[in-house]
């Protein structure tokens, strides 16, 4: 019989202010057993109820580290504060949201597992994927152990690219990108016009554990009612992220 190490993990990325897809998360989660949660961040960005979701995240206690498009609600770039979603999100949330926002790590270590949102130098970067001329794919091996270099943990956990992948390295390294929970698919121009679709509109979201026979992960495909989330996006007239909402598939 396999030993349990006793720390059953769930891992969040990449909520963007879904608090429908959070709800239908923890409710999923409850009675698996996990007892420590961790959120990798770009918690509130978007067109959705981002009050509601720092409701839902008080009450879980993750151990939380800073996305970048955090970071851009904390410190906003040049121009970002005349878009109509920033303005709508930052009207949302509170002093003391924003304060907690302000005061997040860009990365952290809980037990085993290594924390980061893009790589560990960049919050904007993808660690599994590499993009080029508009194209996804799997980074090479040698590409990602040269990342992680500076990391000793022997689990990574990404977020940013929305996509679920669970990623093998020579080292014995194990890297988990959980998905998104609250936002499936998205286009980007960075750092060329691309796609990121994880294929379906369910929440996504991890459990680990390490037992005696290495890493347990189970990586967890939730419905919800996104067609709800897809209404409150179109009245905010982002008739991009309803589309991606219902579909979880996105057109360059």
């Amino acid at each position: 019989m396999k030993k349990s190490s006793g720390m059953r993990l769930g891992i969040l990325a990449d909520i963007h202010g879904n608090r429908w897809a959070l709800e239908a998360v923890l409710r999923d989660a409850e009675g698996r057993g996990i007892n420590r949660w961790v959120n990798l961040g770009d918690c509130f960005y978007g067109p959705l109820d981002p009050a509601g979701t720092a409701q839902c995240l008080r009450h879980i206690e993750a151990t939380t580290i800073s996305g970048n498009q955090d970071r851009i609600l904390v410190s906003p770039p040049e121009g970002s504060t005349g878009l109509a979603t920033h303005r709508f999100v930052m009207d949302a949330l509170s002093g003391q949201d924003l304060d907690w926002l302000g005061s997040l790590p860009s990365s952290a270590v809980v037990g085993d597992v290594y924390l980061c949102h893009g790589t560990p130098r960049s919050d904007e970067e993808p660690l599994l994927e590499d993009i080029r001329e508009g194209a996804v794919v799997l980074r090479g091996s040698g590409e990602i152990v040269k990342t992680l270099e500076a990391v000793s943990a022997p689990v990574v956990a990404c977020g940013h690219t929305h996509v679920p992948r669970l990623v093998g390295l020579p080292s014995g390294c194990l890297v988990i990108n959980p998905g998104s929970v609250g936002l499936p698919a998205y286009t980007d121009d960075s750092p060329c016009p691309h796609a990121m679709e994880a294929g379906s509109p369910h929440a996504r979201y991890a459990v680990i554990e390490k037992s005696s026979g290495g890493w347990e992960v189970e990586q967890r495909a939730v419905p919800y009612d996104w067609d709800a989330a897809a209404r409150q996006a179109q009245s905010q007239e982002r008739s991009d992220w309803a589309g991606w909402l219902r579909t979880g598939r996105a057109a360059c």
